[in-house]
């Protein structure tokens, strides 16, 4: 694994968060503190709201209710998170190269070069296929590798592992594993067990 830049220390912290969408709450009010170097998994069934409050926290829903803050920040919110979605939002007529340098270009920030990124995450021999004909997991490891070319502490996951084989499975941890070690903050939705070690789990409940 690549060395990066060691992150500033940072706490992301909620406070009787109610999430929703159509003025509708998907839960009880939500109240937690993740601090640099902490994973929290967020599980429950469909409709829970795992979603719903990653896209919150990254300022992409307001909330219902309650706040959420991100204390040490030097840096306006936006520049400090990264929201790897459900889809993967690759561009299929670009390369896999290109995909990545454009998001390297967009979101300048000291992270790894795009052709480091991919060799991190097993794609290195396909740098120059055009990324419509990626398989499903090998899309999923594309997106994932726009999280190492810019340096951003705070990463929201949506179910990061989906698509991916036992040995995807195994990239994701070490991905998250090293980025906590060098002072990140991780909290991610998923159904399936990721081996990070001393990773914190919430269960939302969910209406369906």
């Amino acid at each position: 694994m690549t060395q990066r830049q060691v992150l500033d220390p940072l706490t992301l912290s909620a406070q009787d968060l109610v999430c929703g969408r159509g003025g509708m709450a998907l839960g009880p009010p939500l109240s937690f503190s993740l601090s640099s170097g902490q994973c929290l998994f967020l599980r429950g069934p469909n409709g829970a709201g795992k979603t719903t409050l990653l896209l919150t926290l990254a300022g992409l829903i307001t909330p219902l209710s309650g706040h959420f803050s991100i204390l040490g920040a030097a840096e306006e919110t936006g520049r400090l998170i990264h929201h790897c979605g459900h889809r993967n939002a690759i561009k299929p007529r670009l390369t896999v190269a290109e995909n990545l340098q454009f998001w390297a270009r967009i979101n300048p920030s000291g992270g790894l070069d795009p052709a480091l990124a991919l060799a991190e995450t097993g794609l290195a021999r396909l740098a120059d296929l055009d990324a419509g004909y990626l398989s499903a997991g090998q899309s999923r490891r594309l997106a994932l590798a726009r999280l190492l070319v810019s340096h951003r502490p705070i990463w929201l996951l949506d179910e990061p592992t989906a698509a991916l084989d036992s040995q995807g499975h195994g990239v994701v941890a070490s991905l998250i594993e090293h980025h906590l070690g060098m002072g990140g903050l991780v909290l991610a939705a998923t159904h399936d067990p990721i081996n990070v070690e001393n990773a914190a789990i919430l269960t939302l409940g969910g209406q369906g």
